[in-house]
């Protein structure tokens, strides 16, 4: 039960509760931080389990359990706060007013006041993140690929958000106009549900979970992560945006190459 492995699980789901305080009380750059060094450590518990072959059904319902809070609820409640802020690419408001608009937001959900319930869309996130780590325990098509947009590639698209926020300074010159229109709230609430819908798709896509370091098995990963590289260099923080882009593109890619060698044989 308490193995390596599931050492780092339990570290995966305190990122996610601790991303959702940092995000409540305005925090988002921490939010941010919290949620990556969740994801570092969910790729870790399953290499670790692979390796030291300690798999087993409940190391993959703990798994489960700390995706949810991270890359299902934590999402959600980071862009509810977002949606909670007023013009948030104008104006550049410290923690406390930000903690103020979501405790304001919350009071007009109690009372049900006309626009009050936009912020809730973000909810939307955990809801479909519900149904795709059920149906991914249940797939045995999963084991080695993904069926549908993976939960922790959905939240690194999210967190490009609240990452714009936070550090303003970082984001290319020639994408700051396009910005303000990403940000208005009826586009996020789209990219939410397209998203969403996306984590229970039946598109299948790559895996970036790896038995060895061989170039040969795993030739389209390495690809992947050294051209998110560059755009980490050269984009910032809208790289993660085209990173997802680049994992949709490449699963194609990989399975048009897939499929073409099945029909050759």
């Amino acid at each position: 039960m308490f193995n390596l492995a599931n050492f780092f699980t339990s570290f995966n789901l305190l990122s996610g509760v601790s991303a959702i305080l940092f995000a409540l009380v305005g925090r988002l750059d921490l939010a941010v931080f919290a949620i990556v060094f969740g994801a570092f450590c969910d790729f870790l518990d399953g290499f670790i389990a692979r390796k030291m072959n300690t798999q087993g059904e409940l190391g993959k319902q703990l798994d489960s359990l700390a995706d949810m809070v991270t890359f299902g609820v934590a999402p959600g409640v980071i862009m509810f706060v977002i949606l909670c802020i007023p013009n948030p690419i104008e104006i550049t408001y410290t923690s406390s007013e930000i903690a103020a608009f979501v405790q304001e937001s919350v009071n007009k959900v109690i009372r049900l006041e006309k626009g009050g319930l936009l912020p809730l869309m973000g909810f939307v996130i955990p809801f479909f993140a519900l149904f795709r780590l059920a149906n991914f325990n249940i797939d045995t098509r999963q084991t080695s690929s993904f069926i549908g947009l993976p939960t922790p590639a959905a939240t690194l698209f999210f967190l490009v958000f609240p990452l714009i926020l936070s550090f303003p300074d970082y984001s290319p010159e020639f994408l700051k106009t396009f910005s303000e229109i990403v940000f208005s709230p009826f586009i996020i609430c789209f990219v939410i549900v397209i998203v969403s819908l996306m984590m229970v798709s039946s598109l299948p896509l790559f895996s970036l979970k790896f038995k060895d370091f061989s170039w040969s098995n795993y030739t389209m990963r390495y690809v992947f992560l050294l051209i998110s590289l560059i755009f980490i260099v050269f984009l910032r923080t809208w790289s993660i945006a085209i990173i997802v882009f680049l994992y949709l593109f490449l699963s194609l890619i990989e399975n048009s190459i897939i499929k073409k060698k099945k029909n050759e044989i």
